[in-house]
């Protein structure tokens, strides 16, 4: 146990966004931090191989495996909803894809009452925090914590195949969909260094353990903030099934993510009055929007047979895992360093849409997120997904039983207009797949299936086979403070109560085009100047690329074939 009981900033939740803070805050030698985390070591082969990015996401010991209340508009599904439970949260879970997102989806954000939170001033806390493999410009830095590269550098055939249809179906090339122009096909990036998953654990946690002014408690579930009239004091934890509480001289921050941010406010009495009555949880603030404004990306995975042996389905028996695995252990070098997302693309699903609300990675096999084989043969697929849906849901506590989950509930589908974006999946897909470029390549399709064609049978297909691509967000919203549903303000404070932050993904006001944990560490980095005081980075103006006929075009230049 920690042998102090007062610290000057308690974290809570050693993710994406809790190592962050923790490295950033004690490069002050005079600051005192504890940081807490429910989940224990990050050193297993498992979650530090690339490749091996399925097992920890469905590992109980790695990840809270939380389900979601049946969704009514996926056929009363109830989707499987992991976050990270261990050093580097869900960082150490995840796919390790390095999406940013789109620069006008950080000026939605201010646009919806996050003051400072525009492309301009997000974009200097981007490159602050990552060590680009390929040099620097405008956009990318070097240097930082976070390795970002391709890791095998697409060396199948499939990665440039795709990427050539793509552009062969109207659609343009991106040299890097991080930096000026995000729209178009090319090469994705990925949070690996040296053959290892580079988690936010490994980034910037390890270097900041060295540091005798911060304390890594493991093994600690937070059960609620205290509270001294509207401000906080410090945390009640649960460890070892004994009871304790520790003092925050300066601040509490929440960074338990999506589902567990806004879980503890409602635990500690903080939230919509009504959700809170329901749960037998004693109102101490007054908060609506705690729990609610909760978005997720949808995908499935668009699957074909290949008719050239060149897929990863024959690296998937034990033996050849065996021999991938040997050879990750003994030169973190093979199939072993690579998450296998080496191409992707980001398009818009019609015109008048000003940036990108598609997403695709690229997968040269077909097979599932469980590890498994779709299929006895040769495959690849992609995953593409609606990247900027309508619907929302919520998280709400259901008891004050520190051991209750909570009830989740993300309305897929709800709003009509991601069912329309997702018809616009499966129809510019196939015809992207139908390009010169894929002639060598591609065989039967799997799935959908050439038979599902129609918008009736399209739907149906997707309210059956989507899944969750594990980005949850926006439940604790950044607003302004006259805004009934934001939870925070544009400095991260909880509204209406001193000393107490959020910082994660929960904040988002909506959803970016791409996956999450760039962004999530972008926000730590810029919250820590903030909680420190300290002058915020210069914003800086570059140009951004949009298509240059949005309004009236889906993309720039008719198919080769249709």
């Amino acid at each position: 146990m920690v042998p102090l009981s007062s610290f000057d900033y308690i974290i809570v939740g050693a993710g994406s966004a809790g190592c962050v803070l923790a490295n950033r805050l004690t490069e002050d030698p005079q600051c005192q931090v504890l940081l807490l985390e429910t989940g224990g070591s990050d050193r297993s082969i498992f979650i530090q191989m690339p490749t091996a990015l399925s097992i920890p996401m469905n590992t109980k010991k790695y990840a809270w495996q939380f389900h979601t209340e049946p969704e009514p508009y996926l056929n009363n599904r109830r989707m499987h909803c992991p976050r990270g439970k261990v050093l580097g949260g869900s960082s150490s879970i995840n796919g390790m894809v390095y999406v940013r997102g789109h620069a006008r989806d950080f000026d939605e954000w201010e646009a919806q009452g996050a003051e400072g939170w525009n492309y301009q001033q997000c974009l200097p806390y981007f490159k602050k925090a990552e060590d680009w493999a390929f040099g620097e410009d405008d956009y990318r830095s070097q240097g930082g914590p976070l390795a970002v590269n391709n890791g095998n550098n697409m060396q199948n055939p499939l990665y440039g195949a795709f990427v050539e249809a793509g552009q062969q179906a109207g659609y343009m090339h991106t040299d890097d969909y991080n930096g000026k122009q995000q729209e178009g096909f090319g090469a994705m990036h990925m949070t690996v260094k040296n053959g290892v998953r580079w988690s936010t654990a490994n980034a910037y946690l390890r270097p900041a353990m060295q540091r005798a002014n911060l304390h890594v408690q493991t093994g600690v579930q937070v059960e609620k903030v205290l509270l001294d009239g509207n401000k906080a004091t410090g945390v009640r934890v649960r460890q070892n099934g004994q009871f304790r509480e520790f003092q925050a001289r300066r601040e509490v921050i929440l960074s338990a993510g999506s589902i567990g941010s806004p879980h503890i406010l409602q635990l500690s009495g903080i939230g919509d009055p009504v959700v809170l009555e329901e749960a037998g949880v004693e109102l101490k603030h007054a908060l609506p929007g705690v729990g609610s404004n909760l978005q997720d990306h949808l995908e499935f995975y668009f699957q074909y047979e290949c008719k050239e042996p060149l897929s990863l389905n024959s690296k998937l028996g034990p033996l050849s895992k065996l021999a991938i695995g040997v050879r990750w252990i003994l030169f973190k070098t093979g199939l072993g360093a690579t998450n296998h997302f080496e191409s992707c693309g980001f398009i818009r699903s019609k015109a008048g849409i000003e940036w990108p609300d598609l997403q695709y990675h690229f997968l040269p096999a077909a097979m599932r997120y469980d590890g498994r084989s779709a299929f006895a043969g040769h495959g690849f697929q992609l995953h593409i997904g609606h990247n900027k849906p309508k619907s929302r849901g919520s998280v709400k506590i259901q008891s004050d039983d520190l051991d209750c989950p909570p009830k989740i509930q993300f309305n897929y589908l709800q709003h009509p207009d991601d069912i329309e974006a997702f018809r616009a999946c499966v129809r510019l897909s196939r015809e992207i797949i139908a390009q010169p470029a894929m002639d060598p390549y591609r065989g039967n399709e799997i799935q959908p299936g050439a038979a599902v064609v129609t918008d009736e049978q399209i739907d149906s297909f997707v309210r059956s086979a989507v899944e969750s691509a594990y980005h949850p967000c926006g439940t604790c919203k950044m607003g302004a403070i006259d805004d009934p549903t934001a939870v925070v303000d544009s400095d991260t404070r909880v509204i209406g109560l001193r000393q107490l932050r959020v910082v994660d993904s929960s904040i988002f006001p909506t959803i970016p085009n791409g996956n999450l944990n760039a962004p999530t560490i972008m926000v730590a980095e810029r919250a820590a100047d903030l909680i420190k005081q300290q002058t915020a980075l210069s914003g800086e103006s570059v140009a951004v690329g949009l298509a240059e006929h949005w309004q009236s075009q889906q993309r720039c230049h008719a198919p080769l074939r249709g």
